[in-house]
């Protein structure tokens, strides 16, 4: 805080507003034959909450705005659809560069091995656009890069329409997909929906419980 103005909140406004123009679109609720591959990728129940009963995550700060900022630039990649049946199923890596797809993901710490979700939306994305190679990059906070090749497999794309025709299926149903429990469910802001309920009623301490008289 400086004089009257608080300029953290300033600063913060305008990365959210930033972050809201970058990120990946959300399907109307009421359009179950259009899916977007970040929705199927990744926890199905999170995109679900997304549609019918969004809530922001907290700390999306800068980390989000990497891959949504190239997505803006010239040389970012544009939405291509892939049809599965009936249903629109919409796809959109970051950059493709001499026919090959990449992605960008910022992370705090570079992982040895690329998380499963971004191989099964790399490999989607190949496929919708054509490709044969693709590459994840993840980037930490300072500076640290870790990439990883990655050739396109069939019958992980197999994997990936499965799962759209069951995510158009629940959304037309409007009913909750079962649990996908990961290491993402800890930093995700609907955890408290899936694995802890309001407590309600009377507070009992552990002394009370083990009936231990206080002193």
């Amino acid at each position: 805080m400086m004089g009257d103005r608080d300029y953290r909140t300033t600063i913060t406004n305008a990365v959210n507003a930033i972050t809201k123009e970058t990120e990946l679109q959300v399907a109307d609720p009421n359009d179950s034959k259009t899916v977007y591959l970040h929705e199927v990728t990744r926890c199905m129940r999170r995109s679900h909450y997304d549609r019918f009963d969004r809530l922001e995550a907290e700390g999306k700060g800068f980390a989000n705005l990497f891959g949504g900022l190239i997505r803006k630039l010239p040389y970012g990649s544009k939405v291509a659809e892939f049809a599965v049946d009936e249903i629109k199923l919409k796809g959109q890596p970051d950059m493709i560069v001499d026919d090959m797809v990449i992605i960008f993901k910022t992370v705090q710490t570079a992982p040895e091995m690329p998380f499963a979700s971004d191989i099964l939306h790399l490999n989607a994305c190949m496929w919708i656009f054509n490709k044969i190679e693709g590459v994840i990059i993840y980037i930490t906070g300072d500076g640290e890069e870790s990439s990883f090749a990655v050739m396109r497999e069939k019958k992980m794309f197999e994997e990936v329409i499965r799962r759209v025709r069951v995510f158009s299926n629940l959304i037309g149903e409007k009913k909750v997909p079962i649990l996908e429990p990961s290491p993402e469910c800890s930093g995700c802001q609907y955890y408290q929906r899936c694995y802890i309920k309001k407590q309600e009623g009377k507070q009992f301490s552990l002394t009370d419980l083990l009936g231990v008289k206080k002193k």
